[in-house]
């Protein structure tokens, strides 16, 4: 029972939104709370590669950018400390490039830091069990701190803008509302996970306030093979997400180079070596754009590992 509890984890969007978000938390099923005392240990990398569109002329190519491509590595902590609560703190470390070449000339900058840090309650206000299965349901809120670098610079020694930065400056609202679905059309091992998130920009850096971001994603997932300790199983499914970007704004103009909506499609898939152990995999690729930023998102990858164990009884 304890075994199966564990694999039970909870999720996290660490919603930075270098380009257009991430994909994956430490766990395939995200309407839970860990167990009282049980805690995870988890770091996850995101790679996010697009294409730079040329701004119109006498408009700088760096105009609401965000990186052509880019890399997201992210240490999270998750505690359950009482029954339906969770803790859970994230810390991403970010590497962001630009690049853009023309006919008369080539563009590319970048650089690499700290982004920013997040911590998030989590409370589970639904578990219903059934012979079906379990559907549970859990609220996420919490800041985004501002202790991401805001300083990196071009060669010739001009501030990057806010959006390629890895830290925005900004103190944000986070807020997760999560879902699982156990037995979906009574097949036992058939499994629905929803997640909406919402991210509430403040003004940060350079007196840019980036845009808000939303998130809307379902994954359908069928395990295959789990074995009767519940010490190893695997995930493995479709995915499909919307992301909404909005507009930035500097000194309370809007920029226009920026915002847009995303409908990215997927399959993501856990496997459990044993108890304990969770690796992922997940891959996404556009299938309807509607932005007039300036970047063009191409395709995402998304690894990770998760490490379970109680922290107390």
């Amino acid at each position: 029972m304890r075994r199966n509890v564990l694999l039970v984890l909870a999720s996290f969007w660490p919603l930075t939104l270098a380009a257009v978000g991430h994909a994956q938390g430490p766990s395939p099923e995200n309407g839970a709370t860990l167990f009282p005392g049980g805690a995870l240990v988890s770091h996850s990398s995101n790679f996010t590669m697009g294409t730079a569109i040329a701004p119109p002329g006498g408009t700088s190519p760096l105009e609401g950018a965000r990186p052509t491509s880019a890399y997201e590595g992210t240490a999270t902590f998750a505690w359950g400390f009482r029954r339906d609560f969770q803790l859970t703190a994230l810390a991403p470390y970010a590497v962001h490039r630009f690049e853009l070449s023309q006919p008369t000339s080539a563009l590319e900058v970048g650089g690499s830091g700290w982004g920013d840090a997040q911590l998030l309650l989590k409370y589970r206000f639904l578990r219903r069990d059934s012979l079906r299965g379990t559907t549970q349901a859990s609220i996420e809120v919490g800041p985004k701190l501002p202790t991401g670098r805001t300083d990196l610079r071009d060669s010739a020694g001009a501030l990057l803008p806010a959006g390629l930065q890895p830290g925005s400056g900004s103190t944000d609202l986070v807020i997760n509302g999560s879902g699982t679905y156990t037995g979906v059309f009574h097949i036992k091992r058939l499994v629905a996970d929803g997640t909406v998130s919402w991210l509430r920009r403040s003004e940060g850096t350079q007196g840019t306030r980036l845009g808000d971001a939303f998130l809307a994603r379902f994954w359908l997932s069928y395990r295959p093979y789990q074995s009767k300790s519940v010490g190893r199983e695997w995930f493995i499914g479709p995915s499909l997400a919307w992301h909404r970007l909005g507009r930035d704004r500097q000194n309370d103009a809007s920029i226009e180079r920026s915002g847009g909506d995303l409908l990215l499609a997927g399959i993501t898939s856990y496997v459990s070596t044993h108890a304990g152990i969770v690796f992922w995999l997940a891959l996404d690729f556009p299938v309807g754009e509607w932005t007039q930023s300036a970047v063009s998102f191409d395709r995402r990858v998304n690894f990770g590992i998760t490490k379970q164990f109680s922290l107390h009884h």
